[in-house]
């Protein structure tokens, strides 16, 4: 997408390193979006405190490096700054992805705006549009969970109690038949009993009250460590890397360790399929929080925003999850396991849904990452289901 050239950038410099003068300087520093200027040969001469965050780099780590060091020259951002340079016109392009070392980053808008005082130098801005896919992607969760509970509450009343004749009935006879019929009726029952429990699964998709309060995030990752270490997750490398400033959460801590429980348990099957062997010749599994500047988004149907600064990670080095199915990874049903049903991360997202937060998967061979952004727990209140989102 091609811009006028009236909305050139206009960046005065003091001497040919490139740098800015202070005032501008100082707006762009103000600015919420990462901007970064680049001189001739594409090496850092500017960047503001949203770049170096985007970064994951200083300002004085970026002197000493070029464009390149970050993005494979193959990437689609070096045709861009050839196609600003070449044409002396601001471009945009969408949905770029950065995967490399040193910068790992989905679904960014890229702009690139040539600077008129300098030839060759341009200044770049990045916006990651994730948080915003996340919160979309949020909304339709909530939505497919509401089917759900809709088709559960259906299949309790038309399926739990003739299931619950069929089950009794299949008992009876297992008294009364001959052995190789007994097998079919232990069949029968069996089979009802999986039913059933598919059924009160679904059940758990219910609109039902929360409380939420003071949350500990910390110790609800140990008591779920505790769990994984002590049971499914004995064989494996389990890596804690905490914020120990962190403040409270805002949650129900029940509902937590359902959450972590479920996402530590995924990745240790992850890690142990039959089909993968970690690189690292063990299989690992990361718990990790941290504190940072998440989104503000405005509860449905209200006026109240809400600020997401609390970030639980778990992560493992498993196999990936197919970029076929990310997209849809939450929906009920969807799933990559043979016997799964699909409704596990369906309940996490509508569990993180209810508490008013966010989630967001990462995932490619070697690395898969679910991001969970929370609340902070504030002094002078606690939520109940009155004001949930």
């Amino acid at each position: 997408m091609r811009l006028p050239l009236a909305r050139r950038a206009r960046l005065a410099v003091v001497d040919p390193s490139a740098k800015v003068l202070p005032d501008t300087a100082a707006m762009l520093s103000a600015l919420p979006i990462a901007c970064v200027l680049l001189d001739a040969d594409n090496r850092f001469r500017f960047a503001n405190p949203a770049a170096e965050q985007f970064l994951g780099l200083s300002i004085s780590q970026l002197g000493n490096l070029g464009l390149a060091d970050l993005v494979p020259l193959d990437s689609p951002l070096f045709a861009l700054i050839e196609q600003v340079r070449s044409g002396d016109v601001v471009v945009s392009d969408h949905d770029l992805h950065f995967d490399s070392p040193r910068l790992q980053r989905r679904g960014v808008t890229v702009q690139g705006t040539p600077v008129t005082e300098q030839p060759g130098c341009l200044l770049l801005t990045f916006q990651d549009e994730s948080a915003a896919r996340a919160l979309d992607r949020q909304m339709n969760f909530r939505h497919a969970a509401r089917s759900v509970a809709g088709m559960a509450t259906i299949l309790a009343h038309e399926v739990k109690n003739p299931l619950s004749g069929i089950r009794g009935a299949a008992q009876l006879l297992e008294n009364t038949v001959s052995e190789a019929d007994r097998e079919l009726a232990v069949l029968i029952r069996d089979e009802a009993d999986r039913i059933r429990a598919l059924v009160e699964r679904m059940e758990a998709f219910g609109e039902k009250p929360i409380v939420r309060d003071a949350v500990n995030i910390h110790r609800v990752l140990e008591h779920v460590r505790r769990l994984a270490h002590t049971g499914f997750a004995a064989h494996l490398r389990i890596v804690e890397r905490y914020d120990p400033s962190l403040p409270p959460v805002l949650g129900n801590r029940d509902q937590l360790v359902q959450v972590l429980l479920n996402l530590v348990k995924n990745a240790a099957e992850a890690i142990t399929s039959e089909a993968y062997c970690p690189e690292t010749g063990w299989g690992e599994i990361t718990l990790m929080t941290a504190y940072q500047h998440g989104v503000r988004v405005t509860v449905p149907g209200t006026r109240r925003r809400v600020h997401l600064p609390l970030v639980v990670t778990v992560r493992d080095n498993g196999p990936g999850i197919s970029p076929d199915i990310q997209d849809s990874l939450f929906d009920p049903f969807v799933t990559t396991k043979p016997a799964g049903s699909g409704l596990g991360l369906a309940l996490v997202a509508k569990i993180i849904g209810e508490h008013g937060g966010l989630m967001e998967v990462d995932s490619r061979r070697g690395r898969t990452e679910f991001r969970i952004f929370l609340p902070v727990f504030l002094e002078d209140r606690c939520d109940t289901d009155q004001d949930r989102p």
